[in-house]
């Protein structure tokens, strides 16, 4: 609700207060959402009230939610893409200096402030969120002391500081490269060393970019971010054979193979979907039913079936395609749906109960109609069950009318 010229009452703000969710993240991720849509709807009516927004939700997130059980990472995921989508809002609000250094003020102390913390992620954006290299270069001023002994080769001076991404940020966002490579010069850590290879890339120095890189795998480091990072540079110079072949296909890294499998295809849009997946899965070895999803959803649906019957395979996986491609594949569906049987009767599948037993054995036989084949798919579901011992298997052939001899 507007209150006037520059004013909002934000719902959020009700929301967001202190200790205000208890220690379910489900509801705190819904209120996460649910403020980023709110301040979002403001955007192109008002940028500079939403960027206003966007700062007074990212001061109050983190108090808020210090009494919910992040254990399970999701509503840490939830506020770093609550960040990666208003930090554009402020970045580009079209507000004068004043305001933005009110802004910078206000979201530092927030940071200053995280304890949990949530708003980690924040200071990597900081060179965008000052939004001029003036700015940018104010701050890193502001920073580069601190930043350079906390980050420095005197081991009896360096330590945490919470603001050394926000000066490495500015730094780049300044074009400060050779300030940024000396505060980095004795780091390793690839957090802040990422930094340098950004700066190596920018200086025109790509190849150097790439083997700093490349230096900084450890255990301990992020291989797919190092990967994705040095693939970009090598697109940037139109090298995409180069970057394909040394970086491209690696263990997924967009979260679900079928993501990855897209992904790639977007990236490397000249290589046919089958080469792509046939080089991701042969960098996966032991992993072949996982790419199930990706080959049914590029239409290798032969592909897909080799795959799903050489490595366990997501049981519901196998039998929303039976249900998704009765009609238009069939014989494709029928067999993705006894595959799906045989995967539940081998124990594979997360918390499967009853009902996904029996989705499986009905999808595939409503599959089995449209060839005529009703009589044989069932007999096979039942020899498949009457083979093995167990609740599962004791369920399909109940539910088929059997019972063991």
């Amino acid at each position: 609700m507007t209150t006037g010229r520059g004013e909002r009452t934000w719902e959020f703000k009700a929301r967001f207060r202190r200790n205000a969710f208890g220690w379910r993240s489900q509801p705190a991720i819904l209120r996460v959402k649910e403020a980023v849509g709110e301040i979002k709807r403001v955007v192109r009516k008002d940028p500079v009230l939403a960027a206003e927004g966007a700062v007074t939700f990212l001061e109050r997130v983190s108090p808020a939610l210090e009494r919910v059980d992040s254990s399970s990472g999701a509503i840490g995921t939830a506020v770093n893409r609550a960040i990666a989508e208003l930090v554009p809002i402020i970045a580009k609000a079209p507000a004068d200096a004043r305001t933005r250094d009110v802004w910078l003020e206000r979201l530092y102390e927030a940071h200053r402030a995280d304890e949990i913390p949530y708003i980690e992620q924040l200071t990597d954006y900081w060179g965008e969120l000052c939004a001029s290299e003036e700015t940018a270069s104010a701050w890193a001023d502001r920073l580069l002391w601190v930043t350079r002994m906390a980050l420095g080769q005197d081991r009896s001076m360096r330590g945490h500081f919470h603001a050394a991404s926000a000066c490495l940020s500015s730094l780049f966002r300044a074009e400060r490269f050779e300030e940024l490579l000396s505060v980095l010069e004795a780091e390793s850590f690839w957090h802040y060393k990422r930094w340098a290879v950004k700066a190596l890339a920018a200086m025109g120095r790509p190849d150097e970019a790439i083997q700093c890189a490349e230096s900084c795998r450890s255990p301990w480091a992020p291989d797919a971010d190092i990967d994705r990072t040095c693939e970009e540079i090598l697109h940037s110079l139109g090298r995409v054979d180069e970057a394909y072949r040394r970086y491209g296909v690696r263990a997924p890294r967009e979260g679900t193979y079928l993501a990855s499998f897209r992904a790639m295809c977007g990236r490397y849009r000249g290589k046919p979907p089958s080469g792509i997946l046939a080089d991701l899965v042969a960098a996966t070895p032991g992993s072949e039913g996982k790419w199930f999803a990706a080959a049914k959803d590029a239409g290798l649906y032969e592909e897909a079936l080799v795959l799903a019957r050489h490595t366990p395979c997501d049981p519901r996986t196998l039998t929303r395609a039976a249900r998704d491609l009765a009609e238009k594949e069939p014989a494709f569906a029928v067999e993705a749906g006894v595959l799906a049987v045989h995967w539940l009767l081998e124990g594979h599948g997360y918390e499967i109960t009853g009902a996904d037993v029996l989705a499986a054995c009905s999808q595939t036989l409503k599959a089995a109609e449209k060839l005529g084949r009703v009589s044989q798919i069932r007999e096979k579901i039942r020899e498949m069950a009457g083979a093995r011992e167990g609740e599962i298997a004791g369920l399909i052939l109940e539910w088929m009318g059997q019972r063991r001899v």
